[in-house]
């Protein structure tokens, strides 16, 4: 029940911002570093935590992957563009 509980509190996780995300994963590192939490809170805001942080890495990701380097012609005009980090 502990699990329930904890997700009925939580924010829908895929429903955050990026940096709604962050904000809340800050708090509960926080927290947890504080040791203020009961112990069953402290697992609760672990899980969610662990949540976050996947969250967030997939939104860098897909945020990455959607940035774009300009390529330059030989005359130095831009020609295109190829995706981040690609030659």
């Amino acid at each position: 029940m502990l699990g329930t509980m904890a997700d009925e509190q939580a924010p829908d996780v895929a429903e955050l911002s990026f940096e709604a995300a962050l904000k809340r994963l800050e708090e509960i590192v926080r927290k947890l570093e504080s040791g203020e939490a009961p112990l069953d809170e402290a697992i609760a805001l672990y899980g969610e935590g662990d949540r976050l942080k996947q969250q967030c890495e997939a939104r860098l990701q897909a945020a990455q992957a959607k940035i774009e380097q300009i390529q330059f012609g030989p005359d130095g005009s831009p020609s295109g563009t190829a995706p981040f980090g690609g030659e």
